[in-house]
């Protein structure tokens, strides 16, 4: 099977999705980018504890960051909006994706209370969690393939590095 997303010999990365998956992808970043803008519980995931056991040290570490991290979730989902049609990406804009699928992912995993044990084992049909959990593999499998594609642009070995 060929990989949805691969490096060309170009340097840009070659995006291969269906007019379904696309879709999909479409509708996502703005349901993300609603959410950004409230309490709901399903964003702990992207805004983790920093200080669990001191309150006042905690809320100076989301008053110092919190703005800048929901600039940085908002842009990607911008760059995937912008470029869900894109037969071509270049690797900003890939990087971009894969925040972006990560950010949806552990959304979608926290509302569905994904483990370990969840994400390795075959899920029901008959789950009525059954269309989150298959959107959450899709997710899960396309960044993998964004991973591998960034990676394909990396040196072999450590010593090559240099």
């Amino acid at each position: 099977m060929a990989q949805q997303i691969e490096r060309t010999r170009r340097g840009d990365f070659r995006l291969r999705l269906s007019r379904e998956e696309r879709e999909v992808l479409r509708a996502l970043p703005g349901q993300l980018r609603k959410l950004l803008g409230t309490d709901d519980p399903s964003l702990e995931r992207l805004f983790p504890t920093a200080y669990a056991e001191d309150a006042r040290a905690q809320a100076d570490f989301e008053h110092l960051t919190r703005d800048e991290l929901v600039s940085r979730k908002l842009r990607a989902l911008r760059v995937m909006e912008a470029t869900v049609d894109a037969d071509r990406l270049d690797e900003e804009e890939l990087n971009a994706w894969l925040g972006a699928l990560e950010d949806l992912r552990l959304v979608l995993g926290t509302r569905l209370d994904v483990t370990e044990e969840i994400s390795t084992r075959p899920f029901s049909p008959h789950d009525p969690r059954a269309p989150e959990l298959a959107l959450y593999g899709y997710l899960s499998w396309l960044q993998e393939q964004a991973v591998a594609a960034l990676s394909a642009g990396l040196p072999a070995r450590a010593d090559e590095v240099i």
